[in-house]
């Protein structure tokens, strides 16, 4: 297939969670972005982009062909002139981010979660357009984030729970640790529809490449846009073979 735009999930997908890229996949990537239009789609906010993508990659002369699409759809940019421009974000207000914050106080109290004694940076952050859980905190390291939830079983149960409280609201697991929690709707299959009808690219066109398309997972969203091709990884090295296929 002769894709024209390549949309990726960031984390377990093109870098190791939360970590930046490394010399092979930044190399690839260049190539791939000089050729098609790519898009990156992640939970993180736009900042967490600049240090795990745009910081690696010495190939701005080929920005023009580059989305970063923060908060798994409530947000997008194009590079314009030199620099990053916000094409749209979707921000959520104090009285929604309260009851998103109140709900996870109740899921808590059901599920039995305690936060463990050690957490590294913030257990429950606020990225403006999305309020995310992160069980060991933030910042906390990768080889503890492995280890806690391998199964998603722990954050499934806490997924539930926040459903019965948070029913007009999407609520995905992400990454190892955590569940992202945004207005209903906002998910990568809407931004992959934005990008798209932006660059008036049709959907058969189009390849995601995710390691979370199981339902509940962040990158699930995209499986139901039936039009678009689905490559399912288990980290960029599976990624690594996929750009390797479209380049050569």
């Amino acid at each position: 297939m002769d894709y024209q735009l390549i949309v990726f999930d960031l984390d377990k997908t093109l870098t190791e969670s939360r970590g930046g890229l490394d010399k092979e996949m930044s190399d690839l990537l260049c190539q791939l972005i000089a050729k098609k239009y790519v898009a990156v789609i992640s939970g993180a906010a736009f900042a967490q982009f600049q240090k795990q993508l745009l910081d690696f990659l010495p190939c701005s002369q080929c920005f023009d062909n580059l989305y970063i699409a923060p908060l798994s759809g409530g947000g997008l940019y194009s590079f314009q002139n030199g620099g990053w421009k916000k094409l749209y974000e979707i921000m959520l207000d104090q009285t929604e981010k309260q009851k998103i914050m109140d709900a996870f106080s109740k899921a808590f109290e059901e599920t039995e979660f305690r936060p463990p004694q050690k957490i590294y940076g913030v257990l429950i952050e606020d990225r403006g357009g999305q309020i995310t859980f992160s069980a060991l905190g933030n910042e906390a390291p990768r080889e503890l984030k492995e280890q806690w939830d391998p199964n998603h079983q722990k954050r499934a149960k806490i997924k539930q729970s926040l459903e019965k409280y948070l029913p007009d609201y999407t609520i995905e697991i992400g990454g190892l640790t955590s569940i992202d929690v945004r207005p209903k709707g906002i998910d990568k299959g809407y931004e992959i529809k934005k990008v798209a009808d932006h660059l008036s690219i049709p959907l058969n066109k189009i390849l995601f490449v995710g390691d979370a398309v199981y339902a509940g997972g962040n990158d699930y969203s995209a499986t139901q846009l039936k039009e678009i091709t689905i490559k399912n990884v288990s980290g960029p090295a599976e990624t690594k073979k996929i750009i390797y296929g479209i380049l050569y």
